[in-house]
């Protein structure tokens, strides 16, 4: 698969956006993400989706401790793990009225962060059903790692709305 400009959507992320695209209109569900070491990238590639405006409601973008703190209401303490994925998730739902959420939050690297080697990163989908959360670690450079982290949220967000 290639890294190589997730923005633009070069890689496989694409197949990834169409079939979301397809399940939410279909079952006329609202998405969401919140996200941290992404910074943006899913919400930019969420909003450039073809009909997104009837399905994504919006992302936060929580790249410091305060805002994940603050807003998120994240417990005070590391923030590259599942426990603070899924608050995120479930703020983000609150906050937005989102009937499924995608959280991310971890270590991109090139330096560790909160004692988690380089490309640790923690996922966490929130929807009708509950909150799941998940750990994967990724191999590269920062870029890989933001690129694969991107794709595995769409994959999630894919699982959850395909259930």
């Amino acid at each position: 698969m290639a890294d190589d400009d997730v923005v633009e959507g070069t890689d496989t992320s694409d197949e990834l956006i169409e079939q979301l695209a397809q399940l939410a209109s279909d079952k006329k569900l609202t998405l969401g993400c919140s996200e941290s070491l992404t910074a943006g990238t899913l919400a930019a590639r969420l909003g450039a989706a073809k009909g997104s405006s009837d399905w994504f409601r919006g992302g936060i973008v929580a790249y410091s401790r305060e805002v994940k703190y603050g807003l998120l209401e994240v417990p005070e303490g590391p923030v590259v793990s599942e426990s603070a994925a899924r608050t995120m998730a479930e703020s983000t739902s609150r906050l937005l009225g989102a009937d499924i959420v995608v959280a991310v939050s971890g270590a991109g690297g090139p330096d560790p962060q909160d004692g988690r080697p380089p490309g640790t990163v923690c996922f966490a989908t929130t929807g009708p059903d509950g909150t799941r959360s998940e750990e994967q670690r990724f191999d590269g450079d920062p870029q890989d790692v933001l690129a694969r982290t991107v794709r595995h949220a769409l994959s999630l967000l894919v699982e959850r709305a395909s259930a």
